[in-house]
């Protein structure tokens, strides 16, 4: 088992003992989607896999509360807002600009990018460095404004 797999087991198990309903209905949540990929995929989930399921369930819930607010269900937001602070505690810490832009940077280098036709190639190195500690979306961003420049 993974080692982040079983440290959010121990967290159910001590929400369990402290009788914490909504962090134990999330955690549960996120074991189930794990459970979920593991038996879909008769595969065991190591740590880079979970942590892309945890960076997917965290990118879920920032739509749905975008989605809430904007449909004015501040009670439904409220309750992601609440999920993804558990989510968020499984998740590495974030990367600072300063971090992001010398990652990008380097895997610029790396592939020999020259263009927008090769961001594939750059995305494919910046990836695994920063799965889950930072918004795809404004990696991509980076990646194009690196290639642009």
């Amino acid at each position: 088992m993974s080692d982040l797999k079983q440290r959010i087991s121990i967290e159910m198990k001590a929400a369990m003992r402290a009788k914490a309903k909504e962090r134990l209905g999330t955690i549960r949540m996120i074991l189930s989607e794990l459970k979920r990929i593991e038996v879909d995929e008769r595969i065991e989930l190591d740590d880079v896999r979970v942590l892309a399921t945890l960076d997917k369930m965290q990118k879920q819930r920032r739509d749905s509360i975008a989605q809430f607010n904007a449909a004015g269900r501040d009670d439904l937001a409220d309750i992601e807002q609440r999920e993804l602070l558990v989510i968020k505690e499984f998740l590495p810490q974030p990367l600072t600009e300063a971090e992001l832009a010398t990652i990008v940077k380097q895997a610029v280098i790396d592939s020999g990018a020259q263009n927008m036709q090769e961001m594939g190639k750059v995305m494919a190195l910046v990836k695994p460095q920063v799965q889950g500690r930072a918004d795809m979306g404004a990696i991509s961003q980076l990646v194009k404004n690196a290639l642009n420049s």
